[in-house]
């Protein structure tokens, strides 16, 4: 098998890649723009985790009536805001994140492209999978995050009092900050199957390797969830540690399944 590549001049090459990067920053800001005019529609989607409302909520309140007959306890926390101009810098901010995220599919076909000619076709299929399944992994952890982590994290802190006397008052940065952050890094976070696998496939990493450490793993799990979440409660660092094992454990079978497939061939 031979490599796709043309017979390109290194200036040609940094032609088609300062073209594909100027189409790329145009995509994402349009999309950025069009997130910043529906201001209404993107920030009612942004902030549904912190009314009890939510799907997750209701859910929640249907299997704990389902469970003991009663419902969960209604609960409403309080967004404030307390800079000058801190609502239209997160208004930007926000809208510039919601921008990355729609174009990303249009991003990552764009690298791929310009990517690809110089791969063999079968490394041009193995890193279509990768960039793929990671890019299904990424949106897998983000709405995990948002539909799941986030959401009970915010409840369990935003309606925390050490006393009667003390209201809940959230600010609006903190909050974005925490959903900004915590989302950020639970979609890296779920690149671990995909990782794992494209480790196994060039015969770096075994099944046997990751039964031997789990402890070990468990332990550096602890550690990585400590540093995602924002809080210092035991409460977030276990709901975050929580998923990162199972994807552990899940990545022991993904490696598993590569061994026998290539003890097979």
């Amino acid at each position: 098998m031979t490599a796709q590549g043309t017979n390109m001049s290194f200036w040609e090459h940094l032609d088609v890649l300062r073209a594909s990067l100027v189409r790329i920053v145009a995509v994402t800001v349009l999309c950025g723009i069009a997130a910043f005019l529906f201001k209404e529609e993107v920030f009612t989607v942004v902030l549904a985790p912190k009314d009890e409302g939510f799907v997750t909520y209701r859910i929640l309140e249907r299997l704990a009536g389902y469970a003991a007959g009663t419902g969960t306890p209604a609960f409403s926390v309080r967004l404030i805001n307390t800079g000058l101009a801190e609502q239209f810098v997160i208004h930007m901010k926000v809208s510039v994140y919601i921008g990355v995220l729609l174009a990303s599919p249009y991003i990552l076909y764009l690298l791929f492209r310009f990517i690809s000619p110089a791969l063999y076709a079968n490394e041009r299929k193995y890193a279509s999978r990768i960039v793929g399944w990671g890019y299904v992994m990424f949106l897998s952890g983000v709405s995990v995050c948002y539909f799941l982590i986030f959401p009970l994290t915010f409840r369990f802190l935003g309606t925390y009092q050490v006393s009667d006397k003390v209201e809940n008052m959230i600010s609006l940065q903190s909050y974005i900050g925490t959903l900004g952050g915590m989302t950020m890094m639970l979609g890296i976070v779920f690149e671990i199957p995909v990782v794992c696998w494209l480790l196994a496939r060039l015969g770096i990493l075994s099944a046997g390797f990751m039964q031997r450490y789990r402890r070990h793993a468990v332990v550096v799990i602890l550690v990585i969830a400590a540093i995602i979440t924002p809080t210092s409660d035991i409460f977030t660092l276990l709901l975050v540690a929580l998923p990162m094992w199972l994807l552990y454990e899940a990545s022991i079978l993904v490696v598993k399944r590569i061994h026998v497939k290539i003890g097979g061939k």
